[in-house]
Order: C-alpha cells, then structure tokens, then sequence
C-alpha cells in the first residue's frame, strides 16, 4: 500500500489561509475584542486536534474551522457562536473540560458546548442513544438556540464531506439528517440548508435516482436558462417603467423536491413541469413592503394568467418559522406552469438565513411566530418524556407540518398545525381547558372533540368540571403540547390507581406467607411480564392479576432469575451482533446457508436481490432485511442505530421474491388478458394477488408477483409498459411497521 506523505508546511499555510477566510466572514459582525476571542479559540481548538485526522486523511482542525465558517456566511451568527463552533469537539474528543472552556471563554459559551458535546457512558438501553443526544441538545434550546443553529452547522460539513466514510455511516447519518436536522432546519427558516441537507442524504440513500435526477437537470440546464430569460424579460420591463427596483432570478428546485413530485403524483421526471421558480427580490422600505409585493403581484398576473388555487399569502400571515413571501403559480409563454416567489430584501434574508436573520430585524415585528414556537418547544421539554423515543416522535410531529390559522370567538388568531383538532385547540388555549373538554363550536356548529379544523374556522370550547383527559384523546391530538399534557394526566391518574394497587398487594402476599420487599416484587413485575412495579400495582388494582395468578407465581418462583425488560431486549441484541462478527465478518450475506442466524425479508418494503439493503436486529423476530430506502428506514437508522447491521446479497440460486407492481392505463377490453400473458407466459413470473379497479375508462391495477431480483424486475416492469394503453408501471412498498 502507498504511504500516505503529508506536506506539514503546506497543511500550516492551509490551515492560516482558512482561518483568515473565516475571519472575512465574521467581519460584519465583530466587534471590539471579538478578533481576539476568536483567535484563543482557534489556537485551543488547532492545539488541541493537532494529531487528530479526518477520515479523507486531512487535518482534523479543518472541520472546526468549516463548521464556523457555515455559522457565520450562510447562517450569519455572532462572534459567541463562532467560538462555540470552532471549540464545539474539543470536550468530547480532547483532555479539555468543560470547566476549562468556562474558565477561558465563560459560562455562555460553556454551556453552549455542554449541549453540543455528546452523551457517554450509562444510559437507558432501552432508549436510543442517538434519541437521547438528541433530547440533550433541545434541552439547551430553552436556553439558547444557537445550540441548534452549530448543530445545523456541525452536520451540514459532516454531509459535505461523507465520501470517505463507510458505507453504514454514510447511510445512519443520512437518515439521521433527514428524519430530524433538514426539519429543523425547515422549522428554524434555513431553507437553503434544509434543502441542501436533504439533497445530500439523499445522495447516499437513492444514489441511483439521486444521480439521475442531477444528470437530466444538467441535461435540461440550457434550455432552462432560456425560458427564464423569456419569462423574466417583459416583467423587467413594467418594473422598471413603474419605478420598482428590484433582483429577477430564476432557481432551480432541489432534488429531492423533485424526486419527492415524482413521488407524490407518480409521473416520470419529464412530467415536472415546475422544475424551478422565479423569484422577485424587492428593495423596498418597511412601510412600502407590503404594497410593494401585490404591486409586483399584479404586474406578473397582468403578464400571465395566474392559477387562482395557487395563490400562498405569507406576507399578511407569516408562516410559524418568520418566513414570508408571495407565492403565485402562472402560466408561462410556452403553455406551462411557472412559480414565481414575490419577497423584499429583509424577507429573503429571513428565507435564506431564518432564525439569525429574524434577530437582526425583531424590532420591526414585535410577535413573530419564530418566538412562539421557541417557546412552545420551551413549554414541551419542561416535562419530557421519560421515554426519549416517544419525546422525539411527538418534537418531530410538530416540526414540519403547515400551519393553518384558527379564531377565538374574540377574534383572536392561533396558530396550528394542520390536521389539528378541536381538542387542539383546546390545549393550545390552556392545558386546563384542553383536560375538560367536552366538545366545541366550530362557526357556531357543534362538532366531537376529533373534529378536524381547516384554515380560518372560529372556534369555541365547551367544558365541564366533570370531565377527564382519556387514553383514546391521544389518537385525535396532533399537537406536542395536547400530547404532552394528557400523557401527564393520564400518568398522574395511573399513580392514583397504583397506591390503592400497592396496598391490595399487600394485603394479599400476607395472605400467601410472602414477604413484602423490593426484591419480591421486582421478581413479581418480571413473572408478569411488565415494564415497572407500577405496571404491577396498577394491573392489581384494575383486577388484572388476582390471587389465581399469584399463586402460580408461588409455585414457579424458585427457578425465577430477576431480569429487567431493557436488559433481555440489550442481551438480545448483543448476542446476535457477536453471531454476525463471528462469521469472519461483519457483514450479513444474505441468501447465503445461514441456519446459525435467523433472518426475515421485511414486508414494508419486500427486498429482493439487487437492492440496496440493511439488517435490523428485532427483539422478538431476528433480524429483517429492509432496503435503504424502506419508508421505516430513515426513523429505524436514526433511532437505533446500535441495532443496524451491514448485509449484502450473494449469488442467489433461482429463488422468488415477492415484491408489488401499480399498474394504471386506458381501460381497454383484453387489458388484463395481455398484463398476466406478459407476467406468467413469457416471464415464467407467479402471480400471488391481483387487484384492479376501474373508474370512467382509467384502470388501476396492484399485482404482487415472485421475482428473482431487481434485473428480473425491471425487465418485467419495461416489457409491461410496451403494453398498449398502459401509462404507468412502478414498484410499491408494502405498510409502515414498526420497530420492534
């Protein structure tokens, strides 16, 4: 193998030549000291990675150095946050303590890093441990949001620069990006790096498509840039003559926004037509701002026919993140639809760079949607989920819906996500109002507690002192708030319940001759089956467990090894690893004579040899083999990444795989006929189902069939679509499961 030869000198001139980068970008906002701030910082942060490498073989310190430089030019923090990012893996990583750091640079920044530095040592097995960072970093956000504005910074570097990682890793972070961070960014206004973090994860996880998609895009890039000059030239025009001064630029839509149409509508690339959108920058004084965007608005609808159903107002009503813009879908001048955005100066700033910018320009708007939701996510930490999980599940929920706006019947607004219901609103009023909710007025009709709210309903709460949150309310709120607060409620009553249950316990071991003490009733808590002692006390008292079932605990207790739930589930997990590693490898060889290791092929997303493909290790069912772009996949790989392991096909002998085929056309006579003549004669393919449904001359048929691999397939999927009248054949994943 080649010895790698490092150039010393050059590295040290690199590593000066990125730092005074760095430094030109904090520029705009230093201040007296700052300079010097920084430098101690970089002089830590350069002393204390200097005989770290990353894994492409560069100097540790460059990344530090990148992640800074991301949080000042395309995010536009602050001096503080700089130091933050260029210290941020020095704790975790270096003989450097927190105490140092607060001794140094001072409490602020101290506590900063505490949220970015990871969790080690002990924790709940039976949670995540990527979960539980996860948690610790929002926590600090209650303090200091910058926290997740360097996290943003940390992982958008880390996604630039995943070539050189392995493949598993590339995958876990991927999902990991995708399923929390691009979100987070979405709801924090950096749109530019949420769609940026999306295009990259999906760089790894639908590589095939992904490059793809980027091919026909440069392919296409020409005759773009033609039609946006055509469109753009006449409304250049009318500005000018009505003394508007404004920037006209057409951007092209991300990737995986494409990829995502494509998705939704079930059309091949050629058939997106809004592969870019025109935006209009407006350099207009605050007061005129508003009259200036219809201004333009009616320049562009004057111009081209717009769709009256695709007009979006976030200028009269900013969306929840600060964001706000004018967006309008026109008719362009070859006969197809064109966005077109509609923004001043300070709102593309927000757009560009959220939450910092949204600072810088707070006194203009004194309640901004940013602050509430802020504190919202406030309100939610203060009583987290004991289960990291589940507080995850319910964050995530609320990150990336739209919102619709609600009245009081005094007219004030309220802001929700959509599908919201009555009961949301409810909680959204006061946690007190939410638990004793009976029903509500929505424009004066009565309507159930699950009632879902559209956009400008007024609604009324009705409430009785009698009434009490129920198990089921947690299947109609939407909202982490509502969940978070009928959880606790619920929890509190369970508590109730459980004293009355510890005492008929009791009561009963006395009857039996056993002793009442701690280490009988954990061996009690485990002969049944259940997650606590107050599982055990709550089930005594609902009558769930009565003196029948105690006494076969009697009978059977001498051979009873106290183990906790989590400590079965992590031994599980750990004896099943160590049988994978004891095969020469680490990789899971599927298809290979594996009667030493029991594994499933997952029905959510049915993998057949070809596909791209991960092994899950499940309590109760082995391992499934799920492919990498299973609809589970991003939350199975974000949240429990310790149960991933690595697999690939081996020649497989001439096995059947099941996997679906959607099928829709022109209904026609014989249609069927030639579909099954095509799948089962000249493909010698079984048919497991078959289902077809036909509405007003279009069918739509969902076939599920045994093939070979994916070679096989798409030989079948090109040969059914030479099939007369038939406009569409794509593979389908199966349900959502869940981990287990």
């Amino acid at each position: 193998m080649k010895e790698l030869v490092i150039d010393l000198e050059a590295e040290k001139n690199e590593i000066l030549k990125r730092y005074r980068a760095l430094l030109r970008a904090c520029k705009p906002t230093m201040q007296k000291g700052d300079k010097t701030m920084i430098r101690k910082a970089f002089d830590l942060a350069l002393e204390s990675h200097q005989s770290m490498r990353r894994k492409s073989g560069e100097p540790y310190i460059y990344h530090p150095i990148a992640v800074a430089q991301i949080a000042a030019e395309e995010i536009g923090l602050g001096t503080t946050s700089i130091v933050c990012a260029l210290l941020h893996d020095v704790v975790e990583d270096t003989d450097v303590t927190l105490d140092d750091i607060e001794h140094d640079f001072g409490k602020k920044v101290a506590k900063i890093i505490d949220g970015l530095t990871k969790i080690s040592g002990v924790f709940d097995t039976n949670s995540s441990l990527q979960a539980e960072n996860f948690r610790k970093m929002l926590l600090t956000l209650a303090d200091d949001v910058r926290v997740i504005l360097i996290k943003l910074a940390d992982r958008l570097h880390n996604m630039r620069t995943m070539e050189f990682m392995p493949r598993d890793k590339q995958l876990k972070l991927s999902s990991e990006t995708v399923y929390l961070y691009a979100p987070l960014a979405h709801r924090l206004g950096l749109y530019a790096i949420k769609s940026e973090l999306e295009d990259l994860s999906m760089k790894y996880t639908e590589r095939e498509t992904y490059q793809f998609i980027k091919l026909k895009l440069n392919e296409k890039k020409t005759e773009r840039e033609k039609f946006i000059h055509d469109f753009i030239q006449p409304v250049e025009k009318i500005l000018v003559a009505q003394d508007v001064h404004a920037d006209l630029f057409g951007r092209p839509k991300s990737i995986h926004s494409i990829w995502n149409k494509m998705k939704k509508k079930s059309i091949p690339f050629e058939e997106v037509y809004d592969l870019f959108a025109i935006r209009i920058i407006l350099d207009s004084p605050p007061e005129q701002e508003k009259s200036d965007c219809w201004k333009a608005y009616s320049i562009i609808t004057d111009l081209y026919r717009p769709n009256p159903d695709r007009l979006r107002d976030w200028i009269s009503s900013p969306k929840a993140n600060g964001y706000e813009s004018l967006h309008t879908t026109v008719m362009g001048p070859r006969g197809q639809w064109v966005e077109v955005q509609i923004r001043t100066k300070r709102m593309n700033e927000i757009a560009e760079k959220g939450f910092a910018a949204h600072w810088k320009y707070k006194e203009a708007s004194t309640d901004s949607g940013l602050d509430q939701w802020v504190q919202k996510v406030r309100d939610m930490l203060k009583n987290p989920d004991s289960n990291a999980l589940d507080f995850l599940d319910d964050f995530k929920m609320n990150l990336f819906s739209d919102e619709i706006f609600i009245f009081t019947p005094k007219g004030a607004l309220i802001q929700l996500p959509s599908n919201a219901t009555a009961l949301d609103f409810a909680f959204e009023i006061h946690s007190d109002v939410g638990a004793s909710c009976i029903g509500a007025k929505v424009n004066h009709k009565l309507v159930p507690l699950g009632h879902k709210l559209q956009n400008g309903d007024q609604v009324e709460v009705i409430t009785s002192s009698k009434q009490i949150p129920k198990e089921d309310w947690l299947n109609i709120v939407v909202t982490a708030k509502a969940k978070a607060k009928i959880k606790s409620a619920l929890k509190e009553e369970k508590r109730k319940i459980a004293e009355d249950g510890k005492e008929i316990l009791e009561r009963k071991l006395k009857s039996l001759k056993i002793t009442y003490n701690s280490d009988n009733i954990y061996k009690l808590s485990y002969f049944f089956k259940l997650q606590s002692t107050q599982d055990l006390f709550y089930n005594v008292a609902k009558g769930l467990i009565d003196m029948k079932d105690l006494k076969e605990f009697v009978a059977s207790e001498k051979i009873i090894e106290i183990k906790s739930p989590e400590k079965i589930e992590t031994e599980q997990v750990q004896s099943m690893l160590r049988s994978i590693k004891a095969k020469d490898s680490d990789i899971l060889l599927i298809g290979e004579d594996m009667q030493k290791i029991d594994y499933k092929l997952s029905a959510c997303c049915n993998p057949i040899p070809g596909d791209d493909v991960f092994g899950f290790i499940t309590v109760s069912e082995g391992i499934k083999i799920h492919r990498t772009n299973c609809p589970n996949a991003t939350k199975l790989m974000s949240n429990y990444g310790y149960r991933i392991v690595k697999a690939r096909w081996t020649n497989q002998q001439e096995l059947a795989f099941l996997t679906g085929l959607r099928i829709t056309g022109i209904d026609d006579v014989g249609l069927i006929n030639k579909l099954t003549t095509i799948i089962s004669n000249d493909f010698k393919v079984n048919i497991r189902s078959i289902t077809v449904d036909s509405d007003n001359g279009i069918f739509e048929g969902s076939i599920m069939v045994y093939v070979n691999d994916t070679n096989h397939l798409e030989n079948l999927i090109k040969k059914l679509n030479d099939v007369k009248g038939i406009t569409a054949v794509t593979r389908f994943d199966s349900a959502v499961e869940k981990a287990s």
